[in-house]
Protein backbone atom coordinates (compact mmCIF):
# COMPACT_ATOMS: atom_id res chain seq x y z
CA UNK A 1 0.00 0.00 0.00
CA UNK A 2 1.18 3.42 -0.61
CA UNK A 3 1.52 5.97 1.78
CA UNK A 4 -0.95 9.24 1.16
CA UNK A 5 -1.84 11.44 3.85
CA UNK A 6 -3.30 14.89 4.04
CA UNK A 7 -3.06 18.17 5.70
CA UNK A 8 -6.66 20.03 5.90
CA UNK A 9 -6.40 22.75 7.55
CA UNK A 10 -9.67 25.19 7.56
CA UNK A 11 -8.72 29.06 6.27
CA UNK A 12 -10.17 30.47 8.77
CA UNK A 13 -6.95 32.44 10.80
CA UNK A 14 -3.21 32.08 10.73
CA UNK A 15 -1.55 28.73 10.51
CA UNK A 16 -0.16 27.94 14.39
CA UNK A 17 2.18 26.02 15.92
CA UNK A 18 -0.62 23.14 16.47
CA UNK A 19 -0.92 22.87 12.68
CA UNK A 20 2.04 23.38 11.48
CA UNK A 21 3.49 20.38 13.58
CA UNK A 22 0.27 18.51 12.08
CA UNK A 23 1.71 19.31 8.61
CA UNK A 24 5.15 18.52 9.05
CA UNK A 25 4.61 14.85 10.80
CA UNK A 26 2.10 13.92 8.01
CA UNK A 27 4.79 15.51 5.35
CA UNK A 28 7.68 13.50 7.21
CA UNK A 29 5.46 10.14 7.30
CA UNK A 30 5.10 10.72 3.24
CA UNK A 31 8.55 11.66 2.75
CA UNK A 32 10.17 8.52 4.51
CA UNK A 33 7.69 6.34 3.67
CA UNK A 34 7.88 7.33 -0.56
CA UNK A 35 4.72 8.11 -0.28
CA UNK A 36 2.47 11.02 -1.08
CA UNK A 37 1.66 14.49 0.91
CA UNK A 38 -1.54 16.29 -0.20
CA UNK A 39 -2.70 19.91 1.04
CA UNK A 40 -6.32 19.72 0.71
CA UNK A 41 -8.24 23.18 1.73
CA UNK A 42 -11.38 22.53 4.31
CA UNK A 43 -12.88 25.99 3.39
CA UNK A 44 -16.56 25.03 4.32
CA UNK A 45 -16.92 27.76 6.78
CA UNK A 46 -17.61 30.48 5.03
CA UNK A 47 -18.71 32.88 7.44
CA UNK A 48 -14.56 32.91 9.07
CA UNK A 49 -13.23 32.06 5.89
CA UNK A 50 -10.70 34.88 4.52
CA UNK A 51 -8.38 34.73 1.85
CA UNK A 52 -5.78 36.03 4.15
CA UNK A 53 -5.67 32.47 6.24
CA UNK A 54 -5.41 31.06 2.81
CA UNK A 55 -2.43 32.93 1.60
CA UNK A 56 -1.13 32.51 5.15
CA UNK A 57 -1.02 28.78 4.65
CA UNK A 58 0.59 28.58 1.33
CA UNK A 59 2.88 31.26 2.30
CA UNK A 60 3.65 29.23 5.75
CA UNK A 61 4.60 25.86 3.44
CA UNK A 62 6.67 27.96 1.04
CA UNK A 63 8.81 29.49 3.84
CA UNK A 64 9.65 25.89 5.26
CA UNK A 65 10.84 24.50 2.23
CA UNK A 66 7.45 22.15 2.30
CA UNK A 67 6.03 21.08 -1.27
CA UNK A 68 2.58 19.41 -1.49
CA UNK A 69 2.24 16.79 -3.83
CA UNK A 70 -1.16 17.15 -4.55
CA UNK A 71 -3.39 19.76 -3.87
CA UNK A 72 -4.19 24.09 -4.92
CA UNK A 73 -2.08 25.15 -7.20
CA UNK A 74 -0.35 22.50 -8.40
CA UNK A 75 -3.14 20.06 -8.85
CA UNK A 76 -3.08 16.14 -8.81
CA UNK A 77 -5.68 13.04 -9.84
CA UNK A 78 -8.26 13.77 -7.13
CA UNK A 79 -9.09 17.52 -7.73
CA UNK A 80 -10.14 19.74 -7.06
CA UNK A 81 -8.65 20.19 -3.65
CA UNK A 82 -10.71 23.39 -2.22
CA UNK A 83 -14.13 21.53 -0.75
CA UNK A 84 -15.83 24.91 -1.76
CA UNK A 85 -15.37 23.25 -5.35
CA UNK A 86 -16.33 20.20 -4.68
CA UNK A 87 -20.55 20.75 -3.36
CA UNK A 88 -21.78 19.03 -5.89
CA UNK A 89 -19.88 15.86 -4.74
CA UNK A 90 -21.16 15.91 -1.53
CA UNK A 91 -24.51 16.52 -2.36
CA UNK A 92 -24.35 13.56 -4.51
CA UNK A 93 -22.94 11.09 -1.97
CA UNK A 94 -25.27 12.74 1.06
CA UNK A 95 -28.40 12.14 -1.21
CA UNK A 96 -27.17 8.21 -1.17
CA UNK A 97 -27.17 8.04 1.99
CA UNK A 98 -30.69 9.14 2.01
CA UNK A 99 -31.51 6.36 -0.63
CA UNK A 100 -29.43 3.68 1.60
CA UNK A 101 -31.92 4.39 4.72
CA UNK A 102 -28.60 5.88 6.28
CA UNK A 103 -29.74 9.49 6.58
CA UNK A 104 -32.56 11.57 6.21
CA UNK A 105 -33.98 14.93 5.61
CA UNK A 106 -34.85 17.45 8.28
CA UNK A 107 -37.17 20.45 8.06
CA UNK A 108 -36.68 21.51 11.88
CA UNK A 109 -36.36 25.64 12.28
CA UNK A 110 -34.24 26.32 14.43
CA UNK A 111 -36.64 28.22 16.75
CA UNK A 112 -37.64 24.36 17.28
CA UNK A 113 -34.16 23.05 17.67
CA UNK A 114 -33.61 26.31 20.17
CA UNK A 115 -36.75 25.23 21.96
CA UNK A 116 -36.12 21.21 22.25
CA UNK A 117 -32.39 21.91 23.83
CA UNK A 118 -34.02 24.65 26.08
CA UNK A 119 -36.81 22.05 27.45
CA UNK A 120 -33.92 19.67 27.41
CA UNK A 121 -31.64 21.78 29.43
CA UNK A 122 -34.84 22.67 31.89
CA UNK A 123 -35.73 19.24 32.58
CA UNK A 124 -32.22 18.09 32.98
CA UNK A 125 -33.14 15.62 31.00
CA UNK A 126 -30.35 12.63 29.99
CA UNK A 127 -30.63 12.77 26.46
CA UNK A 128 -29.21 16.34 25.03
CA UNK A 129 -29.25 16.86 21.65
CA UNK A 130 -31.81 16.46 18.43
CA UNK A 131 -34.79 14.45 19.27
CA UNK A 132 -35.33 13.09 15.87
CA UNK A 133 -38.17 14.79 15.43
CA UNK A 134 -37.67 14.14 11.46
CA UNK A 135 -36.25 10.63 11.56
CA UNK A 136 -39.25 8.49 10.27
CA UNK A 137 -41.10 11.40 8.33
CA UNK A 138 -43.79 9.88 5.63
CA UNK A 139 -43.81 10.78 1.95
CA UNK A 140 -46.84 12.88 2.69
CA UNK A 141 -45.32 14.93 5.67
CA UNK A 142 -42.04 15.80 3.28
CA UNK A 143 -44.36 16.92 0.82
CA UNK A 144 -45.98 19.36 2.94
CA UNK A 145 -42.88 20.73 4.29
CA UNK A 146 -41.55 20.98 0.69
CA UNK A 147 -45.06 22.75 -0.58
CA UNK A 148 -43.76 25.26 2.00
CA UNK A 149 -40.49 26.11 0.55
CA UNK A 150 -38.82 24.94 3.56
CA UNK A 151 -34.96 23.54 3.04
CA UNK A 152 -34.35 20.39 4.68
CA UNK A 153 -30.80 19.38 6.29
CA UNK A 154 -29.79 15.77 5.99
CA UNK A 155 -28.54 14.54 9.37
CA UNK A 156 -26.90 11.19 9.36
CA UNK A 157 -28.63 7.96 11.37
CA UNK A 158 -26.77 7.39 14.26
CA UNK A 159 -27.79 4.07 15.63
CA UNK A 160 -28.80 4.75 19.25
CA UNK A 161 -27.51 0.64 20.51
CA UNK A 162 -24.49 -0.60 20.58
CA UNK A 163 -21.09 0.45 20.17
CA UNK A 164 -18.11 1.88 17.59
CA UNK A 165 -14.78 1.47 17.87
CA UNK A 166 -11.61 2.48 15.98
CA UNK A 167 -7.86 1.59 16.55
CA UNK A 168 -5.45 4.33 16.49
CA UNK A 169 -1.63 3.51 16.13
CA UNK A 170 -0.68 5.51 19.32
CA UNK A 171 -4.04 5.28 21.38
CA UNK A 172 -4.93 1.26 20.79
CA UNK A 173 -8.67 0.59 20.43
CA UNK A 174 -11.14 3.58 21.27
CA UNK A 175 -14.63 2.76 21.73
CA UNK A 176 -17.69 5.09 22.49
CA UNK A 177 -21.18 3.79 23.26
CA UNK A 178 -23.44 4.89 20.18
CA UNK A 179 -26.14 6.75 22.14
CA UNK A 180 -23.03 9.26 23.09
CA UNK A 181 -22.50 9.98 19.56
CA UNK A 182 -23.86 13.44 18.37
CA UNK A 183 -27.17 12.48 17.96
CA UNK A 184 -28.10 12.44 14.29
CA UNK A 185 -25.67 15.46 13.62
CA UNK A 186 -26.12 17.39 10.28
CA UNK A 187 -24.27 16.34 7.28
CA UNK A 188 -25.38 18.70 4.48
CA UNK A 189 -26.88 22.01 5.30
CA UNK A 190 -30.06 23.84 3.65
CA UNK A 191 -27.76 26.00 1.94
CA UNK A 192 -26.43 22.58 -0.01
CA UNK A 193 -22.99 22.93 1.83
CA UNK A 194 -21.36 20.21 4.18
CA UNK A 195 -20.14 20.10 7.27
CA UNK A 196 -16.95 19.08 8.23
CA UNK A 197 -17.72 15.21 9.25
CA UNK A 198 -19.01 14.74 5.63
CA UNK A 199 -16.81 16.82 3.54
CA UNK A 200 -13.92 15.52 5.27
CA UNK A 201 -14.76 11.80 4.89
CA UNK A 202 -15.55 11.96 1.17
CA UNK A 203 -12.50 13.78 0.40
CA UNK A 204 -10.39 11.37 2.47
CA UNK A 205 -11.87 8.17 0.91
CA UNK A 206 -11.83 9.83 -2.88
CA UNK A 207 -8.44 11.15 -2.41
CA UNK A 208 -7.27 7.37 -1.11
CA UNK A 209 -6.32 9.01 1.98
CA UNK A 210 -4.44 5.97 3.70
CA UNK A 211 -3.23 7.43 7.06
CA UNK A 212 -5.05 10.27 8.67
CA UNK A 213 -2.66 12.07 11.16
CA UNK A 214 -4.39 14.72 13.40
CA UNK A 215 -4.33 16.28 16.87
CA UNK A 216 -6.04 14.06 19.47
CA UNK A 217 -8.65 16.95 20.07
CA UNK A 218 -10.48 15.27 17.09
CA UNK A 219 -10.56 11.80 19.30
CA UNK A 220 -14.23 12.31 20.02
CA UNK A 221 -15.24 12.63 16.18
CA UNK A 222 -13.60 9.30 15.27
CA UNK A 223 -16.66 6.98 16.23
CA UNK A 224 -18.94 9.45 14.01
CA UNK A 225 -16.60 9.55 10.65
CA UNK A 226 -16.15 5.52 11.44
CA UNK A 227 -20.15 5.35 11.00
CA UNK A 228 -19.82 7.34 7.95
CA UNK A 229 -17.35 5.05 6.50
CA UNK A 230 -19.43 2.15 7.16
CA UNK A 231 -22.32 3.85 5.70
CA UNK A 232 -20.92 4.50 2.50
CA UNK A 233 -19.18 0.41 2.57
CA UNK A 234 -15.93 2.20 2.54
CA UNK A 235 -12.49 0.66 4.02
CA UNK A 236 -11.52 3.02 7.39
CA UNK A 237 -8.33 4.80 6.98
CA UNK A 238 -5.64 3.82 9.84
CA UNK A 239 -6.16 6.40 12.21
CA UNK A 240 -2.63 8.41 14.28
CA UNK A 241 -3.94 10.95 16.49
CA UNK A 242 -0.97 13.21 17.39
CA UNK A 243 -0.07 14.57 21.33
CA UNK A 244 -1.79 17.59 22.09
CA UNK A 245 0.90 20.70 22.38
CA UNK A 246 1.01 22.01 25.59
CA UNK A 247 2.29 25.51 27.51
CA UNK A 248 4.66 24.70 30.51
CA UNK A 249 1.76 25.15 32.64
CA UNK A 250 0.04 22.11 31.07
CA UNK A 251 -2.89 23.89 29.69
CA UNK A 252 -3.43 23.88 25.51
CA UNK A 253 -0.71 25.71 23.70
CA UNK A 254 -2.59 29.12 22.95
CA UNK A 255 -1.95 32.87 22.79
CA UNK A 256 -1.61 33.36 26.85
CA UNK A 257 1.47 31.25 26.44
CA UNK A 258 3.79 33.43 23.69
CA UNK A 259 3.01 33.52 20.34
CA UNK A 260 1.57 30.72 18.53
CA UNK A 261 0.98 31.95 14.82
CA UNK A 262 3.89 31.41 12.22
CA UNK A 263 3.39 34.87 11.14
CA UNK A 264 4.89 36.23 14.26
CA UNK A 265 7.65 33.76 14.36
CA UNK A 266 9.07 34.81 11.08
CA UNK A 267 8.23 38.32 12.04
CA UNK A 268 10.60 38.22 15.26
CA UNK A 269 13.36 36.20 12.72
CA UNK A 270 12.84 32.65 13.38
CA UNK A 271 14.44 30.83 11.00
CA UNK A 272 12.72 27.79 8.83
CA UNK A 273 15.58 25.68 9.94
CA UNK A 274 15.02 26.10 13.91
CA UNK A 275 11.04 26.18 13.19
CA UNK A 276 11.40 22.83 11.27
CA UNK A 277 13.71 21.23 13.86
CA UNK A 278 12.24 22.39 17.23
CA UNK A 279 8.62 21.91 16.36
CA UNK A 280 9.11 18.67 14.92
CA UNK A 281 10.98 17.49 18.11
CA UNK A 282 7.55 18.51 20.14
CA UNK A 283 6.33 14.51 20.56
CA UNK A 284 8.37 13.26 18.15
CA UNK A 285 12.20 11.99 18.67
CA UNK A 286 14.80 9.44 16.74
CA UNK A 287 16.65 8.07 19.62
CA UNK A 288 16.03 10.42 22.68
CA UNK A 289 18.97 11.94 22.58
CA UNK A 290 19.69 13.38 18.92
CA UNK A 291 17.96 17.11 18.82
CA UNK A 292 19.55 18.10 15.28
CA UNK A 293 17.96 17.21 12.27
CA UNK A 294 17.70 19.30 8.77
CA UNK A 295 14.38 18.51 6.99
CA UNK A 296 16.49 16.45 4.44
CA UNK A 297 17.33 14.01 8.15
CA UNK A 298 13.79 13.89 8.36
CA UNK A 299 12.40 13.38 5.12
CA UNK A 300 14.46 9.87 5.74
CA UNK A 301 14.08 8.97 9.26
CA UNK A 302 10.38 9.96 10.38
CA UNK A 303 8.46 7.01 11.81
CA UNK A 304 5.16 6.63 13.49
CA UNK A 305 6.07 4.48 16.27
CA UNK A 306 8.96 7.21 17.45
CA UNK A 307 5.67 9.59 17.73
CA UNK A 308 4.71 9.90 21.40
CA UNK A 309 1.40 9.79 23.05
CA UNK A 310 1.65 11.96 25.71
CA UNK A 311 1.07 15.67 24.96
CA UNK A 312 4.47 17.35 24.57
CA UNK A 313 5.28 20.92 26.03
CA UNK A 314 5.97 23.93 23.16
CA UNK A 315 9.00 25.42 25.20
CA UNK A 316 9.70 28.87 24.03
CA UNK A 317 13.81 28.97 25.44
CA UNK A 318 14.42 25.69 23.70
CA UNK A 319 13.20 27.26 20.35
CA UNK A 320 15.38 30.71 21.11
CA UNK A 321 18.12 27.78 21.58
CA UNK A 322 17.38 26.10 18.26
CA UNK A 323 17.49 29.26 16.51
CA UNK A 324 20.25 30.93 17.93
CA UNK A 325 22.22 27.69 16.94
CA UNK A 326 21.55 27.70 13.10
CA UNK A 327 22.10 31.63 13.29
CA UNK A 328 25.72 30.67 14.45
CA UNK A 329 25.88 27.86 11.41
CA UNK A 330 25.06 30.90 8.91
CA UNK A 331 27.43 32.01 6.59
CA UNK A 332 27.76 35.59 7.19
CA UNK A 333 27.36 37.42 4.27
CA UNK A 334 23.92 35.12 4.27
CA UNK A 335 23.43 36.48 7.75
CA UNK A 336 23.83 39.97 6.65
CA UNK A 337 20.92 39.34 4.15
CA UNK A 338 18.60 37.82 6.51
CA UNK A 339 19.15 40.72 9.28
CA UNK A 340 18.82 43.10 6.43
CA UNK A 341 14.86 44.10 6.51
CA UNK A 342 15.30 44.28 10.71
CA UNK A 343 17.14 46.96 10.28
CA UNK A 344 15.11 48.47 7.12
CA UNK A 345 11.83 48.53 8.95
CA UNK A 346 14.36 49.94 11.85
CA UNK A 347 14.83 53.02 9.71
CA UNK A 348 18.72 52.13 10.38
CA UNK A 349 19.38 50.84 6.41
CA UNK A 350 17.88 52.46 3.65
CA UNK A 351 15.17 50.71 1.58
CA UNK A 352 17.57 50.85 -1.03
CA UNK A 353 21.09 50.59 0.43
CA UNK A 354 24.33 52.09 -1.11
CA UNK A 355 27.81 50.03 -0.64
CA UNK A 356 28.51 51.80 2.59
CA UNK A 357 25.11 50.31 4.42
CA UNK A 358 25.76 47.38 3.12
CA UNK A 359 29.16 47.15 4.15
CA UNK A 360 28.54 48.01 7.60
CA UNK A 361 25.80 45.76 7.82
CA UNK A 362 28.28 42.72 6.84
CA UNK A 363 30.60 43.87 9.64
CA UNK A 364 27.56 44.37 12.51
CA UNK A 365 27.00 40.72 12.02
CA UNK A 366 30.17 38.90 12.75
CA UNK A 367 29.80 40.27 16.44
CA UNK A 368 26.49 40.12 17.01
CA UNK A 369 25.67 36.12 15.98
CA UNK A 370 26.99 34.94 18.97
CA UNK A 371 24.32 37.13 20.90
CA UNK A 372 21.20 36.68 18.29
CA UNK A 373 18.60 34.04 19.51
CA UNK A 374 16.43 36.15 16.62
CA UNK A 375 16.99 38.18 13.05
CA UNK A 376 15.62 41.19 15.47
CA UNK A 377 18.03 40.99 18.11
CA UNK A 378 20.21 42.50 15.98
CA UNK A 379 18.06 46.05 15.84
CA UNK A 380 18.84 46.46 19.62
CA UNK A 381 22.00 45.30 19.56
CA UNK A 382 23.14 47.64 16.55
CA UNK A 383 21.11 50.46 17.83
CA UNK A 384 23.99 52.34 19.33
CA UNK A 385 25.97 52.70 16.19
CA UNK A 386 22.75 54.54 14.24
CA UNK A 387 21.20 56.53 17.25
CA UNK A 388 22.89 57.91 20.10
CA UNK A 389 20.87 58.23 22.99
CA UNK A 390 23.11 58.75 26.05
CA UNK A 391 22.00 56.87 29.51
CA UNK A 392 21.29 59.77 31.78
CA UNK A 393 19.93 57.25 35.08
CA UNK A 394 23.50 56.93 37.03
CA UNK A 395 22.34 53.47 38.46
CA UNK A 396 22.47 51.76 34.90
CA UNK A 397 26.17 52.45 35.05
CA UNK A 398 26.54 51.22 38.63
CA UNK A 399 27.11 47.21 38.25
CA UNK A 400 26.25 44.99 41.36
CA UNK A 401 28.55 45.13 44.12
CA UNK A 402 29.86 48.55 43.25
CA UNK A 403 28.65 51.89 44.41
CA UNK A 404 28.80 55.12 42.71
CA UNK A 405 32.10 56.44 43.89
CA UNK A 406 34.18 53.07 42.62
CA UNK A 407 32.08 53.56 39.24
CA UNK A 408 33.39 56.67 38.47
CA UNK A 409 36.84 55.62 39.29
CA UNK A 410 36.14 52.47 36.86
CA UNK A 411 35.39 54.70 33.98
CA UNK A 412 37.39 57.71 34.38
CA UNK A 413 40.65 55.32 35.06
CA UNK A 414 39.32 52.69 33.17
CA UNK A 415 39.19 54.49 29.52
CA UNK A 416 42.26 55.78 30.32
CA UNK A 417 43.76 52.10 29.56
CA UNK A 418 41.37 51.64 27.13
CA UNK A 419 41.75 54.75 24.99
CA UNK A 420 45.67 55.20 25.51
CA UNK A 421 46.03 51.61 24.49
CA UNK A 422 44.22 51.74 21.37
CA UNK A 423 45.73 54.99 20.14
CA UNK A 424 48.91 53.67 20.96
CA UNK A 425 48.13 50.00 19.37
CA UNK A 426 48.16 48.30 21.88
CA UNK A 427 46.62 44.58 21.29
CA UNK A 428 43.41 43.81 22.79
CA UNK A 429 43.79 41.13 25.29
CA UNK A 430 46.35 43.19 26.35
CA UNK A 431 44.58 46.24 27.38
CA UNK A 432 41.40 43.72 28.67
CA UNK A 433 44.20 42.72 31.09
CA UNK A 434 44.95 45.88 32.32
CA UNK A 435 41.05 46.46 32.46
CA UNK A 436 40.91 43.51 35.03
CA UNK A 437 43.86 44.54 36.88
CA UNK A 438 42.37 47.32 37.83
CA UNK A 439 39.08 45.85 38.78
CA UNK A 440 41.18 43.78 41.61
CA UNK A 441 42.63 47.12 42.44
CA UNK A 442 39.14 48.67 43.14
CA UNK A 443 38.01 45.62 44.43
CA UNK A 444 35.62 45.26 42.00
CA UNK A 445 34.43 42.43 40.08
CA UNK A 446 35.09 42.71 36.74
CA UNK A 447 31.77 43.81 35.24
CA UNK A 448 32.26 46.86 37.78
CA UNK A 449 34.66 48.16 35.25
CA UNK A 450 33.52 47.01 32.15
CA UNK A 451 29.26 48.08 32.71
CA UNK A 452 30.45 51.83 33.49
CA UNK A 453 32.52 51.42 29.74
CA UNK A 454 29.33 49.61 27.65
CA UNK A 455 26.80 51.66 28.99
CA UNK A 456 28.94 55.07 28.13
CA UNK A 457 30.12 53.37 24.43
CA UNK A 458 26.92 51.33 23.57
CA UNK A 459 24.03 53.39 25.72
CA UNK A 460 22.92 50.25 26.77
CA UNK A 461 23.84 47.21 29.35
CA UNK A 462 23.17 44.58 26.77
CA UNK A 463 25.56 45.34 23.63
CA UNK A 464 28.06 43.80 21.38
CA UNK A 465 31.27 43.16 22.81
CA UNK A 466 33.14 46.08 24.23
CA UNK A 467 36.38 46.26 21.04
CA UNK A 468 33.42 45.59 18.77
CA UNK A 469 31.42 48.56 19.58
CA UNK A 470 34.42 50.93 19.88
CA UNK A 471 35.71 49.54 16.40
CA UNK A 472 32.11 50.11 15.03
CA UNK A 473 32.05 53.91 16.64
CA UNK A 474 35.67 54.54 15.62
CA UNK A 475 37.83 56.31 18.41
CA UNK A 476 36.24 59.74 18.18
CA UNK A 477 33.07 58.99 18.51
CA UNK A 478 33.74 56.05 21.69
CA UNK A 479 35.75 59.28 23.38
CA UNK A 480 32.95 61.27 22.34
CA UNK A 481 30.72 59.35 24.47
CA UNK A 482 32.84 58.55 27.36
CA UNK A 483 33.38 62.32 28.27
CA UNK A 484 29.52 62.51 28.55
CA UNK A 485 29.08 59.74 30.31
CA UNK A 486 31.73 60.99 32.99
CA UNK A 487 29.66 64.41 32.74
CA UNK A 488 26.63 62.39 33.90
CA UNK A 489 27.90 60.08 36.84
CA UNK A 490 29.00 64.09 38.08
CA UNK A 491 25.98 65.84 37.82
Amino acid sequence: MSVRVRYAPSPTGLQHIGGVRTALFNYFFAKSSGGKFILRVEDTDRERYSDESLQDLYDTLSWLGIKWDEGPVVGGPYGPYIQSERTELYQKYAKELVEKGKAYYCYCSPERLESVRKEQIEKKSEYQGYDRHCANLTEEERAEYERKGIKPVIRLRVPTEGKTTFHDVLMGDITRRNRDISPDPILLKSDGFPTYHLANVIDDHLMGITHIMRAQEWIPSGPLHVLLYQAFGWDIPTYCHLPMVMGKDGQKLSKRHGSTSLRDFREKGYLPEAIINYVTLVGWSLDGSTEFFSREDLEKCFKLENIHKAPAVFDYKKLDWFNGYYIREKAEDELAVLVLPFLQKAGYISQSPDKDELDLVAKLVKPARERMKVLSDIVPLSAFVFEDVPVVQREMYIAKGADLEKTKKALSEGSSILLSGLKGGKEESAIEEELVELSKALELKVNGVFQPLRVAITNSTVSLPLFDSISLLGLEETEKRIRRAEKILEE
